[in-house]
């Protein structure tokens, strides 16, 4: 065994070491994801600044994703509530309904 490399046997060790922490984090990130609300039926309203305001002005960048991030309302209630708009074209200065 004259010759051999502590690389041949460490290499190994590492990669299981590196498998096995990856499982670690990935289980542990699904573990702490909340539970979907998918077929929850309860209405939620804005948070924040927005949890009283009907309407919300579309502002540069503003995509529905970053405004149902913004207000606290899910993409699809902002979409059911303003069925007119086009979720790929939104314009700048443009109110969409918040609340009913």
């Amino acid at each position: 065994m004259v010759g051999r490399s502590r690389a041949r046997y460490l290499a190994p060790i590492a990669l299981v070491a590196v498998i096995a922490g990856t499982y670690l984090v990935v289980h542990a990130g699904l573990a702490n994801k909340p539970a979907s609300h998918a077929h929850s039926t309860k209405r939620h309203r804005g948070r924040g600044k927005y949890a009283r305001v009907k309407f919300y002005v579309v502002q540069g960048g503003d995509s529905l994703t970053r405004i149902a991030t913004k207000t606290g309302i899910a993409v699809n209630e902002l979409e059911v509530l303003n069925p007119h708009i086009d979720p790929n074209s939104l314009q700048t200065g443009q109110r969409l309904r918040l609340q009913r």
